[in-house]
């Protein structure tokens, strides 16, 4: 490369010889310090060697922007900063590196894949709520702002409180995982600055009797023949709606009347008790050959995608309008605490991770009788006589819940239902 001492005169006559596409000329006096000359036009810039070694070239100015006088202290400031480490193309090549959220949300949803359960939940929210306003937004572009009024806006049109504050979550979870692998522009969580309003979409609904006699012979009465099996089964278990519909053979255990769960919410294994009246619905369930599920789809052999067409019209024969399929898991809940069964035991039967979760689930229904005073525990009592509580309807007579109180001072022995019985044959 040739060298020459870049000043007013030649940079003014330097010229780019026929058949190349480029000439560079190095200043005598600053080492790195080029003019770059092409066929269209003479640029100053300065070469230097980053932390790795790489060659880098920093643009200065065009020759028509800048006086060479002024190109070539640019040139010696821009030594002083390599020479003290402060590489002038860093901040340069960060700025290019931030990506738009587009980008941050695939990599999001590629590792929701690998271990949520409810991936398809988590990309429908981002496909139609959060690419739609943030895709093509560079990441450092999205402030905390911005976001609060976006979600203001989605309450405005209409969306459940609770509805956005997923969006909020689903948002902010994909910036968590950009910091934790090093995505530029992730650093920083516009959603933490977001003030989140206190969510009130608790729901207390319960089953009373003759509100679950109507159930039962509504859902005798559906075209979905398995229905009343599984709406049996969940009011006697408290269990899931999914866990049951893929509960497989090879989990029950009738001899010891427990139904092992593998998978649940919470990703640990649960046992669920099977109450008399619960293995009466099991025993009674059809057979399918080479099935290996617990109430299937007749058409399929498989578990039902969903049973929700058959629930409404059960409901609405019913008369018991905006009943969900969830309430029957806090109706059994409530049935085993107001039968003696503390809050610990009804936790591990529903598969709850702490107690304030079952304590939200067994809230006493109005139409319950109160419980008796708290015995005093610093002195032991004999066992009292099984209460009973509401479970489910078979044939014309109710079903009670028998919780045995077994122990001292009156606690029930593991919170264990020991059987429920129609009261006819009591």
């Amino acid at each position: 490369m040739p060298n020459a001492n870049l000043d007013h005169a030649f940079v003014t006559s330097a010229t780019c010889p026929p058949g190349r596409s480029k000439l560079n000329f190095y200043d005598y006096a600053i080492k790195g310090y080029i003019l770059e000359v092409r066929p269209g036009g003479k640029t100053y810039a300065y070469r230097y060697k980053d932390l790795a070694g790489r060659q880098c070239q920093y643009k200065i100015a065009k020759v028509e922007d800048l006086t060479p006088a002024a190109a070539r202290k640019q040139a010696e400031k821009l030594r002083s900063r390599v020479a003290t480490g402060d590489y002038p193309g860093a901040a340069k090549a960060l700025a290019h590196s931030i990506r738009p959220y587009s980008e941050l949300s695939a990599m999001h949803l590629a590792d929701a894949k690998l271990h949520q359960r409810s991936y398809s939940t988590t990309e429908m929210y981002v496909r139609r709520h959060i690419i739609p306003k943030w895709g093509k937004v560079r990441l450092t572009d999205i402030e905390s702002r911005a976001v609060s009024q976006w979600l203001a806006d989605k309450r405005s049109e209409g969306l459940a409180p609770a509805t956005v504050e997923k969006i909020r979550v689903i948002f902010g979870r994909s910036f968590e995982l950009g910091a934790r692998w090093g995505i530029p522009g992730a650093d920083k969580n516009p959603t933490r600055g977001v003030v989140r309003k206190p969510l009130n979409n608790a729901r207390e609904r319960f089953l009373s009797a003759e509100e679950a006699a109507r159930l039962r012979v509504a859902v005798a009465a559906s075209q979905n023949t398995q229905l009343q099996h599984i709406v049996g089964l969940l009011l006697l278990t408290g269990a899931r709606l999914r866990e049951l519909l893929d509960a497989k053979w090879e989990n029950v255990d009738v001899d010891r009347q427990s139904w092992l769960i593998p998978t649940s919410k919470t990703g640990k294994p649960r046992h669920v008790p099977l109450s008399a009246a619960a293995l009466a619905i099991i025993e009674s369930l059809p057979r399918f050959k080479d099935c290996p599920w617990l109430v299937p789809n007749p058409d399929t052999l498989k578990p039902f995608v969903s049973i929700k067409h058959g629930w409404q019209r059960a409901i609405k024969v019913a008369k018991l309008p905006g009943l969900r399929i969830h309430d029957l898991r806090h109706s059994a809940a409530s049935f085993m605490v107001n039968s003696g069964v503390d809050l610990f035991a009804v936790g591990k039967v529903l598969g709850h991770a702490n107690v304030a979760s079952t304590a939200r689930s067994t809230t006493r229904p109005c139409w319950l009788p109160s419980r008796p005073a708290r015995r005093n525990r610093l002195r032991p009592k004999p066992s009292p006589a099984p209460r009973a509580g509401f479970g489910w309807f078979a044939g014309r007579a109710p079903i009670f819940f028998r919780v045995g109180l077994q122990g001292t001072g009156g606690r029930p022995a593991q919170g264990r239902l020991s059987a429920i019985i129609p009261r006819s044959r009591r």
